[in-house]
C-alpha cells in the first residue's frame, strides 16, 4: 500500500503513529482493450506499474466516448516511474529522485525529452513523491520529503523543450505530507492531515514567481458531539472557491466514533477557510480508511475512495454533500481521476483493478469492459481530450 494510504489505515484501524512510503508497482491489460475504435477518443489514461521487480513502465489507453479502453500504440512504455501528473502537451513522472519529462503525442504515445534531478535541492535527504499542477500548468509541484518533514518543490515548465527549472521550496512540515488541491482563482491549494492525531486543515498560496508559500490560516474543525474530535485527511476543491475534505470522528481514546463523514469549506479572497459542517449534517461514507478524494470537473460529483471501495457523492458548495450512489466498487480503491465526459477512472493496488465508471448526476453505471485486470498498478493520470 501506498504511503498515503498505510497513514489512513493505521489512524483509524492501528492507531499508528507514523507515515511510511511503500512503492507500488506493474501492469498487464487483458486483450478486450487491444481492439482499436475509429473514433477519436475523449481522453488518454496513463498507468505506471511495475511488471517485475525493478522494472517499470506506463501503460497507455485511449478512452472512447462511451468508457471502453483501447491501448495506444507501442504501449506500454518503459519509465522508472511511480507517481505522475500532466498539462496537456508533457506528462511527468517521478521515482522519487528525478523527475521526468515525456512529450504527449496525438494518438496518446510518450517520449521522454528530459529530466532533472529534483533530490539534489533538498540536499540529498529524501525526494519527490506526488506531483501536481496549477491549474495553467505552467508550474509543477511536487510533495517532497526534507529529512523527515514534508514541503512542497516548485519548477517552472519549458513549454518548448519539457525542461524543468527548480524554483523552490515552501515551508516544511510533518503535516504536509499529499498533494495540494487548488482552488478556481489557482491562488490558493488546500490539503489536511491528522499526523500524530494533531488535527490540521492548511493553506498555501501561490506566489508572482510560482513558488508556494505557507497561510497563516486555523480553520475550525466541524463540530463534533461533546466529546469527540474530527481528523480531516485530504482535500479537493470545485471549480470555484469551495473545498471538501473527509472526515473521521474520534471519541477521546482516539477510537472512531461513526462513520466517515465529507465537510465542505468555502475559501474567501484572503484564502482563509469557513465551514458550517457539523456531525448532524455532514453525510457518512461506507468507503471507511479514505485513500483518495476527486472532484468532477463540473463540481458537482464528489468522488471518494478507501479501503471498502469507492463511492460518489452530490457536491452542493457551501452546502451540506449529499448522498449519491453506494459502493461503486467493494475492493480498496487508491487513486481516481475524472475525464471531461462523465467518466471516472480508479485503480487498486492490492485488486490489481482498473475501473472505469460513467457518471452523472443523475445516472451511473460501469463502462463496457471494467473492471480492467492490470498487475499491481501504482498510479493513474487522465488527459481529457474534450
Amino acid at each position: 500500500m501506498t504511503r498515503h494510504i498505510q497513514f489512513v489505515v493505521c489512524l483509524i484501524a492501528t492507531l499508528c503513529t507514523e507515515v511510511a512510503f511503500a512503492q507500488v508497482t506493474s501492469t498487464q491489460i487483458g486483450a478486450s482493450v487491444q481492439a482499436r475504435t475509429s473514433s477519436s477518443p475523449v481522453a488518454f489514461v496513463y498507468v505506471s506499474s511495475s511488471p517485475s521487480n525493478n522494472k517499470y513502465e506506463i501503460n497507455a489507453f485511449a478512452a472512447a466516448s462511451n468508457g471502453k479502453l483501447n491501448r495506444v500504440r507501442r504501449s506500454p512504455f518503459s519509465a522508472d516511474v511511480r507517481n505522475m501528473a500532466l498539462n496537456g502537451k508533457y506528462l511527468f513522472g517521478t521515482n522519487g529522485i528525478y523527475i521526468f519529462s515525456f512529450s504527449i503525442a496525438s494518438d496518446g504515445a510518450l517520449k521522454k525529452v528530459a529530466s532533472i534531478n529534483a533530490q539534489q535541492f533538498n540536499g540529498g535527504c529524501g525526494g519527490p513523491y506526488a506531483l501536481f499542477l496549477d491549474h495553467t500548468g505552467a508550474t509543477l509541484y511536487d510533495e517532497d520529503s526534507d529529512c523527515g518533514n514534508f514541503g512542497y518543490q516548485s519548477f517552472s515548465i519549458d513549454s518548448s523543450t519539457g525542461n524543468l527549472s527548480y524554483l523552490g521550496l515552501s515551508d516544511t512540515s510533518t503535516e504536509y505530507n499529499m498533494p495540494l488541491s487548488f482552488v478556481g482563482n489557482n491562488v490558493y491549494a488546500y490539503g489536511s492531515s491528522c499526523y500524530h492525531f494533531t488535527p490540521s486543515i492548511f493553506g498555501f498560496v501561490r506566489n508572482s514567481d510560482e513558488t508556494l508559500r505557507h497561510l497563516n490560516i486555523n480553520p475550525p474543525l466541524p463540530v463534533a458531539k461533546q466529546g469527540d474530535f474530527y481528523c480531516p485527511y485530504l482535500a479537493a476543491a470545485d471549480p470555484t472557491n469551495h473545498v471538501a475534505i473527509p472526515v473521521q470522528q474520534l471519541n477521546g481514546q482516539w477510537q472512531p466514533d461513526g462513520p466517515p463523514q465529507l465537510a465542505t469549506y468555502t475559501a474567501d479572497g484572503s484564502g482563509n477557510l469557513t465551514t458550517k459542517s457539523t456531525f448532524s449534517n455532514m453525510p457518512g461514507t461506507a468507503v471507511q480508511g479514505f485513500t483518495d478524494v476527486s472532484m468532477s470537473p463540473s463540481g458537482k460529483l464528489l468522488a471518494v475512495a478507501g479501503t471498502a471501495g469507492l463511492q460518489v457523492f452530490h457536491f452542493n458548495g457551501s452546502n451540506p454533500i449529499k448522498h449519491y450512489t453506494g459502493l461503486l466498487a467493494k475492493n480498496q480503491v487508491d487513486q481516481m481521476f475524472w475525464d471531461n465526459d462523465n467518466h471516472l477512472y480508479a485503480i487498486s493496488h492490492d485488486n490489481n483493478k482498473l475501473f472505469v465508471f460513467t457518471i452523472t448526476p443523475t445516472t451511473f453505471s460501469q463502462a463496457p469492459g471494467s473492471p480492467y485486470t492490470i498487475t499491481n498498478p501504482q498510479n493513474i493520470i487522465v488527459l481529457p481530450k474534450t
